[in-house]
């Protein structure tokens, strides 16, 4: 540190590039062994990073990154949904269903990029910024799922009518992107998913998490 620098900013700073670092969020314990300061610091490092969405801390008080992060730049979830939009694209079109990529924000999902299918006579209108809580709908199941992954978790999630009346949900998560916690899923009007869904939204998570690193 120089004399020119602010310290707080710096811790500040610090914790979000160590939260960037961890797909599993940390303590406010090990975020002061970490950081070599007391935990009342951390708290109000964290209390001031929440406010502005930086920081999200889960109900097992796990902090993590915020999507404020994305909003810093405007031009940040443009270039995401850029990035997704082929895998999604070339989704929707094999499916035949409507294609999502949705990230965590707190205790929400949200649908940052869809794309609909050009070929069908109908299909479930899903649009971007829609909202849902996580633990509700494929897409929110997914990311919850790899919170906690256990070995018979086939690596998607299937759901049906729990946002929409009949319609089902397939979603896989993004695995390996750092500081980003997300699913890539469909949506159809059907009472039940086609088998090949499952593997096939795999698939195209694995594309998306490959195009966002």
């Amino acid at each position: 540190m120089t004399a020119e620098t602010s310290q707080t900013l710096d811790r500040g700073l610090r914790v979000l590039k160590l939260l960037a670092d961890t797909d599993h969020g940390l303590t406010v314990t090990e975020l002061s062994n970490k950081l070599g300061v007391n935990r009342t610091v951390v708290y109000r490092l964290l209390a001031t990073l929440e406010q502005h969405a930086l920081v999200r801390r889960d109900l097992g008080g796990r902090a993590r990154v915020g999507l404020g992060v994305l909003r810093l730049g405007r031009q940040v979830h443009p270039l995401v949904r850029e990035a997704a939009l082929p895998a999604l694209r070339s989704l929707a079109e094999d499916i035949g269903a409507t294609a999502h990529l949705t990230l965590v924000d707190g205790t929400e999902a949200l649908a940052v990029a869809v794309v609909e299918p050009t070929w069908t006579d109908y299909h479930v209108a899903y649009r971007a910024g829609f909202r849902h809580p996580l633990d509700r709908g494929a897409a929110g199941k997914a990311i919850l799922a790899a919170r906690h992954k256990s070995r018979d978790d086939p690596g998607y999630t299937l759901t049906h009518g729990e946002l929409e009346a009949g319609a089902s949900g397939a979603a896989a998560p993004l695995l390996g992107v750092t500081g980003v916690e997300g699913s890539v899923g469909v949506v159809m009007l059907a009472d039940a998913v086609p088998e090949r869904v499952g593997a096939r939204v795999m698939d195209a998570a694995r594309e998306v998490a490959e195009a966002l690193r």
